[in-house]
């Protein structure tokens, strides 16, 4: 492969890997303008992510098992030109049945065609001594492709009047955009599925073969560290309200401090791929915990005092460095934990059913919370709950970490 197509290719699997899921999530964005071209109310504008949510979870176990028998080329491109394609129906604005189909379709179009295959991609783009780094420049790329499609979008919205029409607009460009993406897919990516495919020692991937990555501790553990540190992403979503119910800060300075995280997860991620690469994956894993389980018992305990502010702020920044560093870098973990390439995709299947569960139970949590003990007083218990999360990502990377000694001793 030649060094132009090794970065396209790179390119590609970043940008669509941030873009596509932006078609699902409208909603965090557009979410009244949305729902008052659809004529939903709260409740159904809530299950249009539901429903995804639902298709896309019982999707990543296949989808891992189909990214080790079918080459990501295929994969990838199907999946963004069937995404982009159903992008454009939704941008006619269906009825709300037809809207809940579009999503569930979009599960599977994104999960079981697309995320695998990424992960498998990502993987083989780089040495084993490099995967720190393949892995952290991906999620800057995403993190990169989402901000600033996002906010040139949003530019052309706010330029059209900001109504259905506009709103069209919008779909439509993330549409055609995802499309032309998937065209290059298939012209950069390479249609094979793995190197030594011919090994007499590669892994079945068959029943044989699921049961022997299931098998795997090192896959079980690697879940546990996606599980906590997806747990610990969500409590992100807590600080905006938190600065506003707590500190009193205005909703502009809330939404501000939000945005500000967004802008973080490149810088990190990227930084977090070449620390990873030079101190060890697991290694840097584990000190990411230990920063994330005192900034979130640290928050848990700062008293809601104006005087505070630049605490709060500095405490908020930590934590998001630390979220989205361990984000860009525990796929590396596969590597140097010695889940053969082979399986890759298999075991990207198991261990992100497992580890992007959070999603379920994450947000119930912090509703329940907040709602049974008002004020502070929630939030404290939410912050204390995600730092014994992070307390058990911390034992779980520690024991990743060990493993990988033991090895190579």
């Amino acid at each position: 492969m030649s060094k132009l197509r090794h970065w396209l290719l790179m390119v590609v699997l970043s940008i669509s890997g941030g873009i596509v899921f932006l078609l699902p999530f409208l909603q965090e964005v557009y979410y009244l303008p949305l729902a008052e071209a659809l004529n939903l109310n709260n409740t159904q504008v809530g299950s249009l992510v539901s429903v995804f949510g639902v298709t896309a979870l019982i999707s990543y176990f296949p989808g891992g098992w189909l990214a080790d028998r079918v080459s990501p080329r295929k994969l990838i491109t199907t999946s963004l030109l069937s995404t982009g394609v159903a992008g454009l129906y939704f941008a006619t604005f269906p009825g709300y049945q037809m809207s809940l189909a579009i999503h569930a379709f979009w599960g599977v179009s994104i999960t079981f065609l697309f995320w695998g295959a990424m992960i498998r991609a990502t993987r083989s783009w780089a040495p084993p001594e490099e995967q720190g780094r393949a892995f952290g420049i991906l999620e800057t790329g995403r993190g990169l492709g989402e901000v600033l499609t996002s906010l040139a979008f949003l530019a052309v919205f706010a330029a059209l009047g900001s109504g259905d029409r506009a709103l069209g607009v919008v779909i439509n460009q993330f549409s055609a955009l995802i499309l032309i993406l998937g065209v290059l897919a298939w012209f950069v990516l390479e249609d094979t599925v793995a190197e030594a495919e011919d090994s007499s020692d590669r892994p079945r991937i068959g029943l044989e073969g699921i049961i022997g990555v299931l098998k795997m501790p090192v896959v079980w553990l690697i879940a546990t560290v996606i599980f906590t540190g997806y747990c610990a992403y969500w409590g992100l979503f807590r600080f905006t309200s938190y600065a506003t119910d707590v500190f009193a800060l205005s909703v502009t300075i809330g939404a501000a401090i939000s945005v500000g995280k967004m802008w973080l997860k490149p810088l990190a991620a990227l930084i977090a791929g070449f620390i990873g690469d030079k101190f060890g994956i697991a290694r840097s894993v584990v000190w990411l915990f230990v920063v994330l389980f005192v900034s979130y018992a640290g928050v848990a305990v700062l008293p809601g005092n104006p005087a505070l502010v630049p605490v709060m702020v500095a405490i908020v920044a930590i934590t998001s460095l630390a979220v989205f560093a361990m984000r860009g870098i525990y796929f590396a973990l596969l590597e140097e934990g010695g889940v053969p390439l082979a399986v890759t995709g298999t075991a990207t299947g198991i261990v992100s059913t497992i580890g992007y569960s959070p999603d379920i139970f994450m947000p119930l949590l912090g509703g329940l919370l907040l709602d049974n003990f008002p004020g502070a007083a929630g939030y404290r218990y939410f912050f204390f709950v995600t730092a014994a999360f992070c307390g058990i990502g911390f034992v779980a990377s520690l024991f990743v970490y060990l493993k990988i000694v033991k090895i190579r001793s």
